[in-house]
């Protein structure tokens, strides 16, 4: 994506250490909310896990892990984490959380292969969440109902943030609108995946897109997902495949939609077996946490990202997401930036 440079921006905030002690206070309250809207506590998580083991998220199969080797295991290879999805599950089983609770972390991740720009940086942080679901749990209106809850954490946060901050005056609507990605390629036949997001988002200002990885009616994808964690593929109640999604809210300061979480009910044994052969990735089945799921020994979940990051660019009103955090970024893009009143930290 080229870089947006909005027209006459500002920071409202007025300073970098204004815009500090407002992301603090976003963070803050933000896992608080979520927290007591999904019932997660709170736990440490590592920022490396072993390679070949199949913890680790590949994303869409095609991003490179940071690795290196392990002096004090005779070279075993660990890798930095691209995300927790499948060590949150493991986690969960591990502690025999009961359905209906969960547990959510701080997640730090390098992501190198990434394209900079105002909203990708090789620094990914996010309240990476899990939560333990019975097999009953597993479908559309449950997906939605909690899709709801998150939400409703956000605009809490929004509605708090302006009593600290009363230039930041909360728009987002009081309910989240739900489209399949099949129904957005029916509805924009002749756009791009990304121009239907715009066009849906800039209609209803906070959308959830169902249905993320699953192949449409035309052969395509309206996004990647990799095959071994969200269920894209299980026919739901609406008709079309799929129990998954993305959070995706109308950024006003760069015109577009913008994505603020990733998130759906887990695989089950059934889900991953299909999903893993149309992906023709069979041969993770042998991989630790595949055996583990084939095998019954992890819980049902619902689970997901929301990025840390990007929430307090969205809340705070930021053009970039180096005005958030400190990441490394070309020297030509930090001299552009600066140019248009956008100084990155």
């Amino acid at each position: 994506m080229p870089l947006i440079f909005p027209d006459n921006y500002s920071n409202l905030l007025g300073s970098v250490e204004v815009t500090e002690k407002a992301i603090k206070s976003v963070k803050e309250m933000f896992q608080d909310n979520l927290s007591a809207q999904l019932a997660l506590l709170r736990v440490t998580a590592p920022m490396v896990v072993l390679s070949g083991t199949g913890i680790n998220d590949d994303l869409n199969s095609v991003e490179r892990p940071v690795r290196f080797p392990i002096k004090g295991m005779q070279d075993r290879q660990a890798e930095v984490v691209h995300s927790l999805a499948k060590w949150k599950r493991m986690k969960l089983a591990e502690l025999g959380t009961k359905p209906g609770r969960g547990l959510y972390t701080d997640m730090n991740a390098l992501r190198p292969d990434e394209d900079l720009d105002n909203l990708h940086s090789i620094y990914v942080d996010q309240w990476d969440w899990e939560k333990v679901i019975t097999r009953e749990d597993r479908n559309l209106d449950f997906l939605k109902k909690t899709v709801r809850r998150i939400y409703e954490a956000i605009k809490v946060t929004q509605n708090k943030l302006y009593v600290e901050y009363p230039q930041l005056v909360p728009d987002l609507p009081e309910e989240i609108y739900f489209i399949h990605a099949e129904e957005l390629l029916q509805k924009y036949p002749h756009l791009s995946p990304k121009e239907r997001e715009n066009a849906i988002v800039r209609e209803h200002r906070a959308v959830f897109v169902i249905g993320i990885g699953c192949t449409l009616s035309d052969g395509s994808v309206h996004d990647g997902r990799a095959a071994d964690y969200d269920d894209w593929s299980t026919p739901n109640s609406d008709g079309f495949r799929g129990l998954n999604g993305d959070i995706l809210l109308w950024n006003d300061v760069l015109g577009m939609a913008f994505e603020v979480s990733s998130m759906g009910i887990r695989v089950d044994e059934a889900a991953m077996e299909l999903q893993l052969r149309e992906r023709g990735q069979e041969w993770k089945k042998e991989l630790l946490f595949h055996r583990m799921l084939l095998d019954g020994k992890l819980p049902c979940t619902i689970g997901g990202g929301v990025g840390q990051s990007r929430l307090c660019m969205y809340l705070l009103r930021k053009a970039h997401i180096g005005e958030i955090q400190a990441s490394i970024w070309p020297e030509e893009m930090r001299e552009k930036c600066l140019g248009h009143g956008i100084e990155l930290v």
